[in-house]
């Protein structure tokens, strides 16, 4: 379907600021045959496009980037997990309402395993821990595959957040591995595809964690657990999601309110709603015990390969397969500085075929960079330790943080040289030019 108020605008854009056709093609680095296609509605500028429009006529590239998204919808998957009495229920009433505020149309998935406990099917009375909770996978797994296609059918709205009270990955917080595995393999699912499947994850900390007084038993009939096992299944629960690519924790270290309000503002951001912003540090470490790592419970082995493409701008285009165990996930990802702590990211899931369509357009002078990254949450802190094959002293650790100003609280296994954040030596970009710092 042709976008006709895109085009006509575009072309409003344009000669209000008495720029030629011809002109505007050059700037951009394109014919004129394409803003032609533009302006006549034919097609529409890349995501790379409009970020590079908006620096040249100095206009909001939200503004912009709402109206060519007006033609596809986006379906957001946004799995809200935690342990027992986090504020989860309470949550999700509060994002539908400030999101349906916002324009999105809000679905909530309920939590499975309480709506059959609830229904008199439950760990005491199934016969197996295994068979219950393969129960409670498979109807999740339904449940979500009806809402995704839902999603797609809902009229007059073009923006869609599917919120789900736990994920396929809380399973697993509830299971011995080998169960687990079992539960996969009935299924004939593996867990990278299923953790991956969410756009992002938030995981509420239970108040019997920095709340106490106000963690009870009284609000969900489904809930057992005392204040040791609550704060044992939290563990366990972070654990679980550890290694997804989006994993946020939200803690108790304000009121219920703000933390509601930390929770919101952070799915805001995931979904576009402040343009993306990613406020990222980096240090240059020593190299890490690999083995150590590995042991941990909440540490995950992550194999990437990265390739840059060839841009047309100043912006740096990759794409991205991320995976373990031969079981992978593909991402195309955009990203513009802003400051030296900012940017703003673009990313997007895509298929294996996308990405290997993709890969055709390669940036022959960048090596491919093939790495191991160790995703280690500590402190309710998320790190991400990235091993290079070439680099046999030291490694690279990132965090992405909150705000500008949130303390970090480094992990006592690493030992931190010097921050390298801004420093664009360390940057993958530099290293596919030149392995050598």
């Amino acid at each position: 379907m042709k976008d006709f108020n895109f085009a006509k605008r575009l072309y409003e854009i344009r000669t209000n600021a008495g720029m030629s056709q011809s002109k505007f093609a050059s700037v951009l680095g394109i014919t004129n045959k394409a803003v032609s296609k533009w302006e006549n509605a034919q097609a529409t500028p890349s995501i790379e496009q409009i970020i590079k429009i908006s620096e040249i006529f100095n206009i909001s590239i939200d503004q912009i980037v709402k109206d060519v998204q007006k033609k596809e919808k986006k379906i957001y998957k946004i799995a809200i997990t935690g342990g027992p009495c986090s504020g989860k229920s309470t949550a999700l009433s509060y994002l539908q309402e400030s999101l349906s505020k916002k324009g999105y149309a809000t679905l909530v998935i309920g939590e499975t395993a309480s709506e059959l406990i609830l229904g008199g099917i439950s760990y005491k009375t199934i016969d197996t821990n295994l068979n219950f909770e393969s129960y409670i996978m498979n109807l999740q797994i339904q449940k979500e595959k009806i809402y995704e296609e839902a999603a797609k059918h809902i009229a007059n709205c073009n923006k869609v957040v599917i919120l789900c009270d736990r994920g396929v990955m809380d399973c697993k917080a509830y299971t011995t591995s080998l169960q687990f595995k079992q539960c996969l393999d009935s299924l004939k699912l593996n867990e990278i595809s299923l953790r991956d499947s969410y756009d992002a994850v938030f995981h509420l900390v239970t108040a019997a964690l920095g709340a106490e007084k106000f963690y009870s038993l009284q609000n969900n009939k489904a809930r057992y657990e005392s204040l040791e096992e609550a704060i044992e299944k939290d563990r366990i629960t972070l654990n679980a999601w550890t290694g997804h690519p989006h994993l946020r924790v939200i803690d108790n270290s304000t009121d219920f309110a703000d933390k509601m309000h930390r929770l919101k503002n952070e799915i805001l951001n995931v979904i576009g709603e402040d343009g993306n912003f990613e406020i990222e540090r980096k240090f240059l470490i020593e190299y890490p015990n690999v083995k150590q790592l590995e042991k941990m419970k909440n540490c995950q082995k992550i194999d990437i390969i990265q390739t840059y493409l060839l841009s047309n701008n100043n912006n740096e285009i990759r794409i991205r397969q991320r995976g373990q165990n031969g079981n992978f996930t593909y991402y195309k990802t955009t990203k513009q500085n802003i400051s030296k702590l900012k940017r703003l990211e673009t990313e997007k899931r895509i298929s294996k075929d996308e990405y290997l369509n993709l890969l055709l357009n390669a940036d022959t002078s960048k090596k491919q960079i093939i790495k191991t990254r160790y995703c280690l949450m500590a402190n309710n802190q998320y790190f991400e330790i990235d091993i290079y094959p070439f680099w046999k002293d030291f490694a690279i650790m990132e965090i992405e943080l909150r705000h500008e100003n949130e303390k970090i609280h480094f992990p006592k296994q690493i030992k931190v040289i010097k921050e390298v954040t801004g420093d664009e030596r360390y940057s993958n970009y530099a290293i596919a030019s030149n392995n050598k710092i």
